[in-house]
Order: structure tokens, then C-alpha cells, then sequence
């Protein structure tokens, strides 16, 4: 990371570059880029800036949101290194999954520290989820099933072996001291595919996150094991037990944020870093997180450059014990 990369956003918010206003207006055809298929975690990331900067009038024009599926994220991030690494208009969805893959060496050559990361705007939580007509009516109940018979049961969610959703499946086992290599696992290309698979009876659990499932807890097709969050959460998600109330120590925490390419210019950086400091405290952006079953959790500019390569260390650590990397 240059001194550059460190300093340019504290210095330029003493103004160094002009107001506000003239910063959002050098972004001229702003692009969010999901990188997955519509209807998982990265195209919430996208259409909740997109929805909120519209309805606050923020940026002068609307936000195109456009998808790149491919490696949870590698496809992507490859696409801005080497083809759009200075446009100044394109931010990119990014996650807890992202900081992940980069520290397993998924994105290829890439190790976090080439890309602008711009801030993150919410956060997540993981889920156990099943069907509602599953046998299994608690989280004891299914860690039960599992220990008994670890190839028994088939589990499913966005990514590969060693992505964020199997971690959190391999956490859970190894919670019960379950060898989460034995897990029988089918990766899917993102949320949106893993929970169609679960509700047509492809697999069994579906380990993804809270904010993808909201839509279908009123619904009556799915049933909610756990949340793995550090205390249970308020409106929808009330009734949903932690797995750490039902004794198993397993939390995962999925921020949502953004990164930009690495040649941006410091005027174009700072540009979008003025427009989501002042979204994130509108109410219209606030309504919005909360629709989407998202909660608050805001670092932006140095904080969050920061904040994430210090989880892509953790996250290193936590694969090396896994025996996913040396």
C-alpha cells in the first residue's frame, strides 16, 4: 500500500480538492458492479447504493447496476485490474467473502492491496438455514444428524470450498468437533442460486445470510437454525436464535462495502468517499438498510482500507488452521 493510498483521503477531507458538490459531479455515469449473478448478497451491495443515491439526489445521474459472475468475486476484481482499473465512474461490490478469497489466494496474484477500497455501508450476518418441512427443528438438532453422519447431509451456498459460506459450515462442524473436510458441500455461483437449490430440494442446508432469506421467512418454506450473529437480531429476525445461545461459539459478521480500481484518481477516490459520507447518514439510506435486513456498520476511506487488510491476516490464519493453505 503507498503513503499516497494512506494520506490522500485524510488530506483531502480538509477540502483540498473542493466542495462536495463539485466532487459528485466528476462522476458522470456512475456504475456499481455486481460480482455474481442478480438476487444474492452482491446485488443487495449494488441496488442499495444505487436505490438510495437516487432517492436522495446525490448523484446527478442513476446508477447502473451490471453483474460479472464468476469465482465469487475473482472474475470481477481480474476484470478491473486489467481493463478498468482507472475508470472513475465504477465501483464494485464487495464482502467479508471478498477479503476471504483474497486471502486464500482465490483472485489469483491479487492479495487486497491493489485495489481502492472505498468503504463498507452495512453489515450481515450468516444463517443456517433449512426447509421448513426438514427434520431438523434446532440447530442441536441438525449438529446432532451431522455428527452421527458427517456425509449425510448435504449442505450448499455460494463458492467453493474454502469461501466464506463454507466456512461458516465448516465453523459449525468443527463447533461439535466435526472434520469439516468430511462435509458433503455443492457450490453455487452465489445466494441467490443456493437458496432456489434448497427450496427445490438440491440440498439440505443452505448456509448463507440473513438479509438473503428476509423475503422468505413470511413465506413459510424455510426454516431459520440459527443466525450467526453476537445476539439476536430486532423485527423479522427476533424470533431466530443465535448459534451462541444454543452453544455453539460460531459467529460470522459479512460487511458489504465497495472498492474502486487501483490507478482512480485521488479526485475521483474522494468523489464517491464524499457522496457515501453523506448517504449513509440520510434517513432514506438508513430505511433502506433496514429493508433489506441489513444492519448499521460504516468504516469508509483509510478506516476501512485498513479494517479490511486486517481481516484478509485473520482471514489467512483462519484457512492455514483449516488446512486450506500453508
Amino acid at each position: 500500500m503507498t503513503l499516497r493510498r494512506l494520506l490522500t483521503p485524510a488530506l483531502l477531507s480538509f477540502g483540498l480538492l473542493g466542495s462536495a458538490q463539485l466532487h459528485a459531479a466528476t462522476i458522470d455515469k456512475p456504475e456499481c458492479l455486481a460480482p455474481a449473478k442478480p438476487g444474492g448478497g452482491y446485488d443487495l451491495t449494488c441496488r442499495l447504493a444505487a436505490t438510495t443515491l437516487q432517492q436522495t439526489g446525490l448523484l446527478d445521474k442513476a446508477m447502473m447496476v451490471n453483474y460479472m459472475p464468476g469465482g465469487i468475486g475473482a472474475v470481477a476484481y481480474n476484470h478491473v485490474m486489467g481493463v478498468r482499473d482507472d475508470d472513475p465512474n465504477l465501483i464494485v461490490a464487495a464482502s467479508t467473502g471478498a477479503a476471504l478469497n483474497l486471502a486464500e489466494g482465490k483472485f489469483g496474484k491479487y492479495d487486497g492491496s491493489e485495489v481502492r477500497w472505498l468503504g463498507a455501508v452495512a453489515t450481515d450476518y450468516g444463517a443456517v438455514v433449512v426447509r421448513d418441512d426438514a427434520p431438523w427443528q434446532t440447530l442441536d438438532d441438525l449438529m446432532k444428524a451431522l455428527k452421527k453422519d458427517p456425509q449425510g447431509i448435504v449442505f450448499g451456498a455460494g463458492g467453493t470450498v474454502g469461501s466464506q459460506d463454507w466456512m461458516k459450515a465448516a465453523l459449525i462442524a468443527q463447533a461439535d468437533e466435526v472434520d469439516p473436510r468430511k462435509l458433503r458441500y455443492v457450490s453455487f455461483e452465489g445466494g441467490g442460486e443456493s437458496l432456489a437449490a434448497l427450496l427445490g430440494n438440491h440440498i439440505q442446508v443452505f448456509t448463507g445470510d440473513l438479509s438473503e432469506i428476509e423475503s422468505q421467512l413470511e413465506g413459510g418454506k424455510i426454516r431459520v437454525l440459527a443466525a450467526l450473529s453476537d445476539q439476536r437480531q430486532e423485527g423479522a429476525f427476533a424470533d431466530i436464535p443465535t448459534a451462541k445461545e444454543q452453544g455453539y461459539d460460531v459467529e460470522w459478521p459479512i460487511w458489504r462495502g465497495y472498492y474502486m480500481g487501483e490507478n482512480v484518481s485521488d479526485g475521483a477516490y474522494q468523489a464517491w468517499l464524499d457522496v457515501f459520507t453523506k448517504l449513509v447518514d440520510t434517513e432514506e439510506f438508513k430505511q433502506a438498510r433496514h429493508a433489506r435486513g441489513l444492519f448499521p456498520f460504516t468504516k469508509l476511506g483509510t478506516e476501512f482500507e485498513q479494517y479490511v487488510q486486517e481481516r484478509i491476516a485473520h482471514f489467512k490464519s483462519l484457512s492455514q488452521e483449516m488446512g486450506l493453505i500453508k
